[in-house]
């Protein structure tokens, strides 16, 4: 038998280290050639790192959280044969060999931010947590995603009365599934409406979190944030939307609102090039594109994602529709490339139904502009002295100060107004 070593990749880009988001094996286990080992993170994208032999998983070599050197080692597995380690080679230091505690499982640490419990006197220290045991302590925090937090939230649950089936222990949804069909017994009743709580969850910011929160800090800093907001008459293009989706939904696919307020930034964007731009605040240059990057925010059960919809100004209303959807789901599966979450030059948000009445969208640096859509709503309005119902809906943007000026990105904006207003003027060339 042998030991073969797995180090961080180069993953391109001039990138010298990344940020480990997730193991998906634990010391013990057995993987196959092209099984996924761990997520790590650029600062564009999350990339899955597959084993490229079968073995047994000896040592992990960092914990979630951990930023690691492109080029050190990740991880050791056995391997038949002689393996590519070469003798008198160290153990790596994140973790060392060391005496299993007996009869219990052992895993990596998922997160270092909770201390592992101490071992029985009698047994040897070693450097991987002991799996939790249900129900854990009041103040000890189970692995789960956002997604599976909320839902146990929604549903009165405590984690920490739920088995964990996922590596490390994580828990599932199938995990609260199998939970919720069990009878409820007192221990595991979770508390009523106005029963007092004391427990608190401390939850590490890693992986996408922490990236999220780098970024929009570096935006706040670096930009001179001004936001606009204006009203909309949506009337009229809410009705061509329905008439197009009745006449060719099924051949064409359904449209969304998006798709016409991709067309109106497009041929507002002619008009006003220094919104469509980026400015390098360090080299003092400010490039002004010709194709129309939209990026397209997209919230998922991790953070927040802005995949980009390329050469909006060259797609129909369909094609830009089913790629803003292709590229949604991507980022909201995690499946989103490099290439497809980097290179946008206008950013466009939208909250759907909860959009609320305003908002003060953050500038996707180095980009200058971003247009936010709120909810569509029915209001009474006036017209030609007539009191009627319209459908409204604001448009709240912000822009960089230092590069664009107020005028011209209320005139943009106003640009956009008159073509979702006139909804027929986005097809006149």
């Amino acid at each position: 038998m042998g030991t073969h070593v797995i180090k961080m990749p180069d993953i391109g880009e001039g990138i010298a280290q990344v940020e480990l988001v997730e193991w998906f094996v634990k010391v013990g286990d057995t993987v196959t050639e092209d099984q996924v080992v761990a997520d790590v993170m650029t600062d564009k994208a999350t990339v899955e790192i597959p084993s490229p032999v079968s073995g047994k998983v000896l040592a992990l070599g960092g914990q979630p959280g951990e930023v690691m050197a492109v080029g050190s080692e990740l991880i050791r597995i056995e391997v038949e044969g002689a393996g590519n380690l070469q003798e008198g080679t160290s153990k790596p230091a994140a973790a060392p060999a060391a005496a299993p505690v007996a009869s219990q499982p052992q895993i990596q640490p998922a997160q270092p931010a909770v201390a592992a419990k101490p071992a029985a006197a009698a047994a040897p220290v070693s450097e991987h947590r002991v799996a939790p045991i249900v129900p854990r302590e009041a103040n000890e925090r189970p692995l789960a995603s956002p997604a599976v937090r909320k839902r146990a939230w929604d549903a009165g649950i405590e984690l920490r009365f739920v088995h964990g089936s996922g590596p490390a222990g994580r828990i599932l949804h199938e995990d609260l599934d199998a939970f919720l069909a069990q009878p409820t017994t007192q221990s595991q009743a979770a508390p009523g409406g106005y029963a007092k709580r004391n427990d608190a969850e401390q939850i590490p910011v890693i992986g996408l979190r922490r990236k999220i929160a780098q970024r929009m800090q570096d935006a706040k800093r670096r930009v001179a944030h001004f936001s606009y907001v204006e009203e909309i008459d949506v009337t009229a293009l809410e009705e061509l939307r329905v008439h197009l989706n009745k006449k060719h939904g099924d051949s064409r696919g359904k449209l969304t609102l998006l798709p016409f307020l991709v067309r109106a930034m497009v041929i507002a964007a002619r008009e006003f090039p220094q919104i469509n731009a980026t400015y390098d605040d360090e080299a003092q240059l400010i490039t002004r594109h010709g194709a129309v990057h939209v990026g397209i925010a997209t919230q998922g059960d991790n953070g927040l994602m802005v995949p980009v919809l390329r050469h909006a100004e060259a797609g129909s209303l369909w094609s830009n529709a089913s790629e803003i959807s292709r590229l949604a789901n991507a980022a909201r599966n995690n499946k989103a490339s490099r290439e497809e979450l980097s290179g946008s030059t206008i950013t466009l948000t939208s909250l759907g139904a909860l959009g609320g009445i305003a908002s003060t969208p953050v500038v996707n640096t180095p980009e200058v502009a971003i247009v936010g859509v709120n909810r569509i709503v029915e209001r009474p309005m006036v017209v030609n002295g007539q009191i009627v119902v319209r459908k409204m809906m604001n448009l709240s943007s912000s822009f960089d100060h230092r590069v664009v000026d107020g005028m011209d990105a209320a005139l943009f904006i106003q640009a956009i107004r008159g073509l979702l207003e006139q909804p027929a003027s986005l097809f006149v060339e």
